[in-house]
């Protein structure tokens, strides 16, 4: 701290000479900062009027209390502690290999090893990294770009495929949309592979760079909707409500592996922005098709005809829809429709529009936030549409607070999106006078 106030006094009393004051505080500054270059890395913070500590050794915890402490003690402006960690120290599997160890299941202490998950099922992002490959064998234009996440992504497939026609630009997930619309302004079908929590840091760039050019770039969304034990900075609630709102941009949420496969291929030959959401985890253990299909612009699949209620379901909510409308069958004798939109942007408006004229009882389900999301854009289409008369109508999905943390199962039965959920929602709709 002394030196901080002598090197205030000094500079002050070089501007109180007149005449020349200012340009002797400016160059005993400059000299300050030529002197230091040489020593530390932090004058790119330092030219931002920051006070740079650092680097320090993240694992020293004396000295980093230290650090700490002088930095708590810097009352001028603001201050950044550069510090230094090995991700992984103090364990050699996790030091020797620290990407695998970001994200691990089960494993065995002593050796590292991995124990083999007893679900068999195939994830979602291993058939979206599959698909990826088959999709560029058959067209050379088609190319994979991801923010420090090709293994989490599923990217590392086409990467081992197409080592020449893929870029991992590091975490900078606003350079990869810029990057991406680059490419397809030059007549490329560049797939964008990034989290749903990690794309909102590259908003501004999906706006101004993808949409508002009408550029063909596909954002793959992966992690959308509760992500488990990452917590509430994981978790890939918001995309449906901060993508549906832009301009040309084009949204499909499929409901189980299969369906990915068919919304990829649709991706590719959607001529503008178009993104595709889907979930962490294992699919649903469907049948793959062995050939891919074109899905028709803003229809949705009526998965289960039905009467008196209608449960519209998005993405993976499909499967408990299903499990609800069973169970409702056997208690009250009749069976819900159960229908799948798919796409999300545009909306299927006629197929929707029949379900306000037909049914008075109405359940949404999404994995996803309430506010701006599938269920208030239907709402907001039916009001525009004249077509709300008085339905009662239940929109379940992530309410108003950050969800903490815990695993899928867990955090679905804590925010209401189980099948047994849906059956409440159901009998409260149908017992209510």
């Amino acid at each position: 701290r002394w030196v901080r106030q002598t090197r205030k006094d000094v500079l002050q009393l070089l501007r109180s000479i007149p005449r020349i004051g200012q340009k002797l505080a400016l160059y005993a500054m400059r000299g300050e900062w030529s002197f230091k270059s040489f020593f530390t890395p932090g004058m790119l913070f330092e030219a931002f009027r920051f006070t740079y500590i650092g680097p320090v050794d993240g694992h020293d915890l004396p000295a980093l209390c230290r650090h700490l402490q002088m930095a708590a003690a810097v009352e001028d402006g603001p201050v950044l502690l550069h510090v230094r960690t090995c991700k992984g120290k103090g364990y050699a599997p996790a030091e020797k290999d620290p990407t695998h160890f970001h994200g691990v299941g089960h494993f065995e202490p002593e050796t590292g090893l991995l124990i083999p998950s007893s679900n068999k099922t195939p994830s979602f992002t291993g058939i979206f990294g599959k698909t990826l490959v088959e999709l560029a064998e058959k067209d050379d234009r088609l190319l994979a770009i991801t923010a420090a996440m090709p293994e989490g992504t599923g990217t590392n497939l086409f990467e081992e495929r197409f080592p020449e026609r893929f870029v991992d630009v590091g975490i900078c997930e606003q350079h990869a949309v810029t990057f991406a619309a680059g490419l397809a302004a030059s007549g490329f079908h560049p797939v964008v592979a990034i989290y749903s929590t990690f794309l909102q840091r590259a908003y501004d760039q999906i706006v101004h760079d993808v949409c508002l050019q009408k550029l063909p770039v596909i954002f793959c969304v992966d992690r959308a909707g509760l992500v488990g034990e990452d917590g509430a900075t994981h978790h890939g609630v918001f995309d449906i409500a901060y993508l549906r709102h832009i301009p040309e941009m084009t949204l499909l949420a499929p409901r189980d592996e299969n369906m990915l496969r068919h919304c990829l291929l649709t991706a590719t030959t959607a001529g503008g922005p178009c993104a595709v959401r889907y979930p962490r985890g294992a699919g649903m253990g469907v049948p793959l098709d062995a050939e891919l299909r074109l899905l028709p612009s803003a229809q949705g699949e009526i998965m289960q005809e039905g009467e008196r209620v209608a449960i519209v379901a998005v993405g993976n909510r499909v499967r408990p829809a299903l499990e609800a409308a069973a169970a409702i069958e056997k208690e009250f004798g009749f069976r819900p429709l159960v229908f799948d939109p798919i796409w999300l942007k545009p909306l299927p408006a006629a197929q929707l529009a029949e379900i306000a004229r037909t049914f008075d009882r109405i359940v949404f389900v999404e994995e996803g936030c309430l506010a701006g999301g599938f269920a208030s854009a239907v709402l907001e289409r039916w009001a525009d549409d004249g077509l709300l008369r008085g339905q009662r109508i239940r929109r379940l999905g992530i309410g108003d607070a950050f969800v903490e943390h815990g695993s899928q199962a867990q955090l679905r039965e804590l925010v209401g999106l189980r099948a047994p959920d849906i059956i409440r929602a159901v009998r409260e709709l149908i017992l209510k006078d």
